[in-house]
């Protein structure tokens, strides 16, 4: 069956559902798709009849599904045995380096951190063998669970038709492109590599990101240069190579959403008052845009430079006795003699005294042990208490799916059993996971267990669960996605043969809760899950 007459709805292998094409040139075309035995969006390309390169890109994502880095696209499978060759992968979701630039360029610190992690990937890759060749904006994703993905590895290079002698320099430039681009918005590489405007070039050598673009520092600007080659600084050799050289530049932290692009630094604006020694410097406008974790700007100069500095700023010594005993009783001329100096003195004690009597007062009124059995005032409560903490309830899941971290193509058909048995509200549910060769799933998976679907972003504190077995490993994850490994590690526990509760410190807020195995228990090497209950407070 060629690819020309495969249409939504078309299931592949008995269980991938086609229901939207993404993209279609160069002989295959990707789809979104459902994998119905394990209810998830997946990634599907399939092939043309007359693709020439079939059996090698099948090969190469068989290659790929070795790979263990999350940032990197995880492969679940792939087949070209049957009618249909088809190569099925992790659905991303999230923003493009490439749309994340169709605005601004981004702030040089978090520039640097999405490089710096997508180096390190390409860097995990290239250790295990792999590699791109392909690299361009739109290969790299900012997901809606916060973290880097890179797309494409070791198949985008079959697809295309790209080979090289020096795999390692070729990815560095790659990344380096992606780097100039996401300084300067404009990109250094092939036309058809990006839809963002070609970045200023002479004699086909594109100018240094600093000629492009204000702001950026000149050790990022060096190692975007020594990437492409430009000027005289020795070439970084590999991705490795690069994410060192990137550890060694200020970064900023990534914020946990898509999308942090910014609009380019304005002008800065003129204010007639000075400012204030004291006063931090605002932030430039670019730090208050959209999308980017920032401080709120100062206080203008104008308005701070009204607000009187504090009052004892202004005395250089300990102020004299109370005005009232002082200034007020005694007269601003004439000369004081002995027995005026003792009133004065006579006075100020008595005044001391009073104070002191006043404030025991106050203090029995209001402190612990006067007259009211429970050490308070009665108005105490509405003045110094704080406002009531939100308090942590049992929270009900909307739906649950089966959770796979899958290594390879293999996926465990059992594990969508028995799924409402977890949420049920008795403790003896009967899900399971069919019985493996060994703790690490016969190295078919990585993990096997539930997702819990809390129907809106919830705050958890804990979760209980029930488990028949004794040994094995329970972990726990939230977030916002709903591929597991997107998700927030919060803990984990041994399994005790009864209830086990997984404390979030601190807690974790997300949609989605997944409960699995990472290590299965001693023979016969099955996990078993009873009743899962999560803690914590509404969104």
């Amino acid at each position: 069956m060629s690819t020309s007459v495969i249409e939504p709805g078309t299931r592949l292998a008995g269980r991938y559902r086609l229901e939207e094409r993404i993209s279609d040139s160069g002989g295959s075309s990707l789809w979104k798709a459902i994998d119905e035995i394990l209810a998830r969006a997946v990634a599907v390309r399939t092939f043309d009849a007359e693709f020439p390169r079939i059996a090698e890109a099948v090969t190469s994502a068989r290659s790929a599904s070795r790979l263990t880095d999350p940032r990197l696209t995880q492969v679940f499978d792939a087949d070209d045995s049957g009618e249909s060759a088809y190569i099925v992968s992790e659905w991303v979701a999230g923003e493009t380096l490439e749309g994340m630039l169709g605005k601004a360029p981004l702030e040089p610190g978090r520039a640097a951190t999405l490089l710096y992690e997508a180096s390190e990937a390409l860097a995990a890759a290239h250790a295990a063998g792999l590699s791109h060749l392909c690299l361009t904006p739109r290969d790299l994703v900012w997901t809606t669970g916060g973290t880097v993905k890179i797309l494409g590895v070791a198949t985008d290079a079959v697809l295309c038709d790209r080979e090289s002698d020096d795999a390692a320099a070729e990815d560095v430039r790659g990344l380096g492109r992606m780097l100039y681009a996401a300084l300067t918005a404009h990109w250094p590489g092939d036309e058809d590599g990006s839809a963002l405007p070609a970045a200023p070039a002479s004699d086909g050598v594109p100018h240094a990101p600093r000629q492009v673009q204000a702001g950026i520092s000149h050790a990022i600007d060096a190692i975007v240069c020594r990437c492409l080659g430009i000027g005289t600084g020795e070439p970084l050799a590999s991705p490795a190579e690069l994410a060192k050289a990137l550890r060694g530049v200020p970064r900023t932290p990534l914020p946990l959403f898509a999308g942090l692009g910014h609009t380019p630094p304005a002008a800065p604006r003129q204010t007639a008052p000075p400012r204030r020694p004291a006063a931090p410097p605002s932030p430039p406008p670019a730090a208050t845009q959209p999308h980017q974790q920032h401080r709120a700007p100062a206080p203008e100069p104008s308005a701070a430079s009204h607000v009187p500095p504090p009052r004892a700023q202004r005395h250089a010594a300990p102020p004299p006795p109370p005005p009232a005993t002082s200034t007020r009783t005694t007269p601003t001329h004439g000369h004081g003699g002995p027995k005026r100096q003792t009133n004065r003195a006579l006075i100020g004690v008595a005044a001391a005294a009073l104070t002191v009597i006043v404030g025991l007062g106050a203090w029995a009124l209001s402190g612990p042990g006067g007259d009211d059995p429970k050490g308070g005032h009665p108005s105490d409560n509405s003045q110094t208490s704080s406002p009531p903490k939100p308090s942590v309830v049992k929270l009900v899941p909307q739906d649950i799916d089966p959770a796979e971290r899958p290594v390879g193509g293999h996926l465990d058909g059992t594990i969508g059993k028995n799924l409402q048995t977890v949420i049920d509200g008795r403790p003896s549910g009967a899900w399971e996971t069919q019985s493996y060769a060994d703790a690490d799933f016969g190295r078919y998976s990585k993990g096997l267990g539930v997702l819990l679907d809390m129907g809106k972003p919830v705050k958890v504190a804990s979760v209980k669960v029930s488990s028949p077995v004794s040994s094995g490993t329970l972990q726990v994850r939230v977030g916002d996605s709903q591929t597991p490994t997107d998700l927030q590690r919060v803990g984990e526990q041994t399994p005790t043969g009864g209830e086990v509760t997984i404390t979030a410190n601190p807690q974790a807020t997300g949609r989605y809760v997944v409960v699995w195995f990472t290590k299965l228990p001693s023979g016969p090497f099955k996990g078993k899950l009873g009743e899962v209950t999560v803690y914590g407070t509404a969104g």
